[in-house]
């Protein structure tokens, strides 16, 4: 599905501009906040806190065995993935979709 943001939505920005874009977003029906938005990125991230306020266990993970390179350059071992139902936006314009 495709996100995008309107004139109304640039209210206030300057632009050109790189700020990094933060969204809220329902996951397993449970409200986000304060999601990082970065384009760049080949995978999605959830650190093991949000696994655990989201009450999902390591054993519902699917196992992953190649390492990631992490923000610093360090290798990282993922716990797992697995597939999550993500809504955003509101009523009537809302969408719904699985990520892995």
């Amino acid at each position: 599905e495709v996100i995008s943001f309107s004139e109304v939505d640039y209210k206030g920005v300057r632009l050109p501009h790189d700020d990094p874009v933060v969204v809220t977003l329902m996951v397993k029906l449970f409200t986000m906040k304060r999601i990082l938005i970065d384009s760049g990125s080949l995978t999605d991230i959830l650190y093991k806190h949000a696994f655990d306020q989201l009450k999902i266990t390591t054993d519902q993970l699917r196992p992953v065995n190649t390492p990631l390179v992490g923000f610093a350059g360090e290798m990282v071992h993922p716990l797992g993935s697995i597939d999550l139902s993500m809504v955003t936006g509101t009523a009537p314009r809302q969408t719904q979709v699985q990520m892995t």
